[in-house]
């Protein structure tokens, strides 16, 4: 059996990180076992390329959830990267740390090491951002940011106009001084191609020694001796193999992925993998449970003039846009689908803001079968106004059905579960409206096409975004951190409670959501695991 000093499991936002990190000295030996193939594939690398990405079974593993009396019955669709680089290589790329208070609630938990102060110069380091180094902002660092101003669609322009004559402030940074208010958002990106963690770290990785990466590899069991970790099970082209970790095995599935091997390997709820005949190693009620995600929604609107749409349907459009990325590295393709955005609050007791808007200069009304129509949108001028919840109360879990590795888990959302989030979103839906009844906007909407006029009383409008919201991909908390093994998996160091030489280093520890997009703080636990680890280690 052949041994490396770390074993890490999963090559996404933290892995990538992780097996940067742990190899850059020269003195330890690290493989990577990641499920999926090489992220060298034109549409992961073309930032709008994400759509063709979104059902694509060759880089995302094509989740569905428990159907869901939350969201009407539906069964959500969750789309997790499956490829060098996770799903920060098929994600949209917005560039959100979250709010100083999300990490500050962290280590009020009993996690020190995680308060705002402890965070922010890893995410500093982490960053090359395009206008340089302030206070908050990093450069040097491997992660470039790029700032979109003068590239976005023009009706962007009118978006922030009238959410400001809304009320919201104008913020040229969401990762400055403060985070409130509505602006154009920053995305990993450079020179036109996505910024990925695979990119960024796990590619210069490769290059050294010291690492070895298996793709088409799926870790089917952790193997122990007693209570330490001390190799992986992986199966590769029909082959079963084994690898041994010298000092550590790392988890870095992501928040279903790492539950599900632990599930796996006998360790979770008891009464599960008992029913399950999985030989138990140590009982964890918190594994797999606690998830927590954000969940959002669209309303589309017809505009008087032309929006992405026009240029993106026809063919000619196409070519025209295709030849200005291909020559130039520029235009619509080299942007998020999400040009612009911000964050506010439902009520004025908030401390922080509790919902995130979008703001999308086409619209996908008509469904295309097979990818998310991105790269075909509607017929018509439209464009979308879209938020999602930051900090929802609604809780769910993510259960192995069989001892079999490969049969996908139970993913329960229960998305929309608590008054509280209901209520929430029907006071957001609402503001919405207002920013689309602004002036700067409202001359501009010929009509409101989702979910349209007729949908006005609070019943009718809580019936209509259960019908219509889902995921906007971020589940987190599937094994959270913190001190107490009787509501925790990993305690602060990401060590997995009860265990030794075990961590879990991926979105799955974070003890809460946090106020926006989930990749940036991703990569920050991966580079704070991993300097935890050669801490650990020394």
């Amino acid at each position: 059996m052949q041994t490396y000093d770390f074993i890490v499991v999963g090559s996404g936002s933290a892995g990538s990180v992780l097996v940067e990190r742990l190899s850059a000295s020269g003195r330890f030996s690290v493989l990577v076992l990641e499920a999926g193939g090489s992220d060298r594939r034109f549409y992961v690398q073309m930032p709008l390329g994400y759509g063709k990405c979104f059902f694509d079974p060759a880089v995302n593993w094509n989740y569905k959830t428990e159907p869901d009396p939350g969201l009407a019955g539906n069964a959500d669709h969750w789309p997790r990267g499956k490829v060098l680089g996770g799903s920060s290589s098929i994600n949209a790329m917005v560039w959100i740390r979250g709010a100083r208070e999300d990490y500050e609630d962290w280590a009020a938990e009993g996690n020190p090491g995680w308060d705002w102060e402890d965070v922010l110069p890893a995410f500093k380091a982490i960053e090359d951002n395009a206008t340089g180094a302030d206070a908050w902002r990093g450069a040097g660092g491997p992660v470039h940011v790029t700032h979109c101003e003068k590239a976005v669609h023009p009706l962007s322009q009118r978006y922030l106009a009238a959410a400001q004559q809304a009320g919201l402030p104008l913020n040229a940074d969401f990762n400055g001084a403060t985070q409130e208010g509505v602006g154009i958002y920053q995305i990993n990106t450079r020179d036109g191609r996505r910024m990925s963690a695979a990119r960024a770290f796990l590619r210069p990785a490769m290059r050294r020694k010291n690492v070895r990466v298996e793709t088409n590899a799926l870790a089917t069991k952790i193997l122990f001796e007693g209570k330490r970790a001390v190799g992986i099970e992986y199966e590769q082209n029909g082959r079963v193999h084994t690898v041994r970790a010298g000092r550590e095995v790392i988890l870095a599935a992501g928040s279903i992925n790492s539950p599900q091997l632990l599930q796996l390997s006998g360790v979770g709820p008891g009464t599960l993998l008992q029913g399950l005949g999985i030989p138990m190693v140590h009982a964890n009620a918190n594994v797999g449970a606690n998830l927590q995600d954000h969940v959002g929604i669209n309303y589309t609107f017809k505009g008087r003039t032309a929006t992405l749409n026009q240029i993106l349907r026809p063919w000619w459009g196409k070519a025209l846009v295709g030849a200005q990325y291909l020559l130039l590295r520029s235009g619509p393709l080299s942007l998020s689908m999400n040009n612009a955005g911000g964050f506010f609050r439902t009520d004025p007791g908030q401390t922080r803001p509790n919902m995130q808007l979008y703001f999308q200069a086409f619209s996908t009304v008509i469904p295309k079968s097979g990818e998310r129509p991105i790269l075909t949108p509607d017929p018509w001028p439209g464009f979308s106004i879209g938020l999602s919840n930051c900090r929802p109360s609604s809780r769910g879990e993510i259960m192995i059905r069989t001892n079999n590795p490969r049969d996908y888990p139970r993913i329960v959302a229960n998305a929309l579960s608590t008054n509280s989030d209901v209520e929430e979103m029907l006071a957001a839906v609402k503001f919405v409206r207002r920013i689309a009844a602004m002036p700067a906007m409202a001359e501009y909407i010929m009509e409101e096409i989702l979910p349209g006029p007729s949908v006005t009383s609070d019943e009718d409008l809580i019936q209509d975004f259960r019908k219509r919201s889902g995921t906007v991909y971020h589940p987190v908390s599937t094994c959270r951190m913190g001190p107490d093994a009787g509501r925790a998996v990993v305690d602060a160091r990401l060590r997995v409670h009860g265990l030794e030489g075990l961590r879990v280093i991926d979105a799955s520890v974070f003890p809460g959501n946090i106020t926006g997009n989930t990749n940036a703080p991703t990569i920050m636990v991966g580079w704070k695991g991993a300097q935890m680890v050669l801490e650990d280690n020394a």
